[in-house]
């Protein structure tokens, strides 16, 4: 009975971290239709980051924090210097950005090397919590209170908001958003900067779990295709959702059957894309 409550923990805080990896795919990919192929790159340089930052001796928290706002920088010169210059061409933006993902992974091999980095877990969550006589890690109870926390945050932002309703606008219809006169360039740098300043978020607070290691983009790139391309593009609920679903999948399909756990990841995929194009959530768009 144990070991299934934690194995249900582990695929909810694995949910959680591609929930902060996805959602900025996801709108970064519904509003500038660019397919982000540095994102899991970012995600590992946030985890560097915040692997360097505690090692300096200050708290994970603080490491998220840093994390955050130097990816997201990292993201806003992506955008501003690369990717505008690259407007209108598709195809090259994909390149551009499957490239700069390369240069990222080197960058990170050179300056901290090929050795795997842990990644302490915060003393006051290393010990566990007991209910029903079952203990359950206090980290990933953490993870998965702040990832919903950050969902709920998003929404508003999206709902509730004038910067919302523009990106919202401009997933829906770029040419009409343009013609009332959303400013698209600031909203690209906006949603860019968010989608980057999140993967690194998730790079940090997933280093405790995963550590920060070589390869570690190429792991998390596919299933953060996966949870878009279930979600639908551009929408945060469907994103939500579909990222719980594949952390159960992979989860669950690692444990239960190793040898086809890809088969059962990209199964669904697949079945959505031939039934459902548009993903489980997500509509046409133009």
């Amino acid at each position: 009975m144990q070991i299934w409550a934690i194995q249900t923990l582990n695929s909810l805080a694995l949910g959680g971290l591609l929930f902060l990896l996805s959602s900025g795919f996801a709108l970064i990919f519904g509003l500038m239709r660019i397919a982000n192929l540095t994102h899991g790159a970012l995600f590992m340089l946030g985890a560097y980051v915040g692997a360097t930052v505690v090692r300096a001796g200050y708290g994970m928290f603080t490491a998220a924090a840093v994390a955050l706002v130097v990816i997201a920088i990292v993201g806003g010169i992506i955008e501003r210097l690369i990717l505008r210059r690259l407007s209108g061409n598709p195809q090259g933006q994909v390149l551009a950005t499957l490239g700069l993902a390369f240069i990222i992974a080197d960058f990170c091999l050179v300056i901290w090397g090929g050795d795997p980095i842990p990644i302490e877990t915060p003393a006051m969550f290393q010990l566990p919590i007991q209910f029903l006589g079952i203990s359950f890690p206090a980290y990933r109870l953490v993870i998965l209170v702040i990832s919903c926390i950050i969902g709920i945050a998003l929404y508003l932002l999206l709902e509730k908001t004038r910067l919302g309703a523009m990106i919202r606008a401009g997933v829906d219809d770029m040419q009409m958003a343009r013609a009332v006169g959303i400013p698209a360039s600031q909203l690209f740098t906006i949603v860019f900067c968010l989608g980057a300043g999140l993967a690194g978020l998730g790079g940090t607070l997933g280093g405790p779990i995963f550590n920060a290691y070589p390869g570690l983009d190429a792991d998390m790139l596919p299933l953060a295709l996966i949870v878009v391309i279930l979600g639908g593009v551009g929408s945060l609920v469907g994103t939500f959702i579909a990222s719980f679903i594949v952390g159960f999948i992979y989860s669950f399909g690692i444990a239960l059957v190793p040898d086809l756990a890809y088969v059962i990841l990209f199964l669904p995929m697949v079945v959505v894309i031939a039934f459902k194009p548009t993903g489980l959530f997500g509509t046409i768009r133009t």
